[in-house]
């Protein structure tokens, strides 16, 4: 019986975050920190890391040259670990990624083959 209790809570408490997220799904609020908020960590996270970092020294070119392959990977892939291979460009999971604000329908790719030939 207690584990059918400690199952049941368990469970209750891992649905109760969907349940009340499915409501707030709508609001703009949640819109816009779903869209700001990555960005935003990714700026506490950088802070933090780099905080203590004195910049003077000889030991701050590892972190800085780690820094200096992130930035560069990012801005050199835009995005391609976001959408998939087969996705047009643009096609992800946030309305209007990489479309400057204009959302793009993800279409499956054609299947190979004489009747994809037009």
């Amino acid at each position: 019986m207690a584990v059918a209790v400690s199952d049941a809570v368990t469970w209750a408490l891992r649905a109760l975050p969907f349940t009340v997220l499915a409501s707030l799904r709508a609001s703009r609020t949640v819109q816009y920190l779903g869209a700001r908020m990555p960005a935003g960590v990714m700026v506490i996270l950088f802070v933090y890391c780099l905080r203590d970092l004195p910049l003077t020294q000889s030991r701050a070119a590892a972190p800085l040259a780690a820094l200096a392959v992130t930035v560069g990977l990012h801005l050199w892939c835009r995005g391609l670990t976001r959408c998939s291979h087969a996705r047009p460009r643009g096609c992800g999971s946030t309305p209007g990624h990489r479309t400057g604000g204009v959302p793009v329908p993800c279409r499956p790719p054609r299947a190979a083959g004489p009747s994809s030939r037009a």
